[in-house]
């Protein structure tokens, strides 16, 4: 996967939630559950994704450009996001 995102953002995000975008390819893509990010009209389609991380919960929020992961936001899992993920985790895709 490829990725990118904005340096100001990635700062802020790192000040607010302790988490590096440059980090984000340890996150586990590959068993994360995938949502929707439809909190407002972006004027983009926004994807959710959450799994694993450095052995706790953590959410995504991205976008695709062409081929590449636009990331957005990552940060740790809130407990609605847990269970979620939780409850969705083992039932087929």
């Amino acid at each position: 996967m490829e990725f990118e995102w904005d340096e100001a953002k990635r700062l802020g995000n790192l000040k607010k939630h302790g988490v590096d975008f440059a980090d984000v390819g340890e996150f586990d893509w590959i068993g994360a559950q995938y949502w929707d990010d439809r909190n407002a009209d972006y004027g983009e389609e926004r994807c959710k994704a959450a799994a694993q991380y450095r052995g706790r919960i953590h959410v995504v929020l991205y976008t695709m450009r062409g081929t590449t992961t636009r990331i957005i936001s990552f940060r740790l899992a809130d407990k609605r996001e847990v269970k979620q993920y939780e409850k969705e985790k083992d039932q087929p895709r």
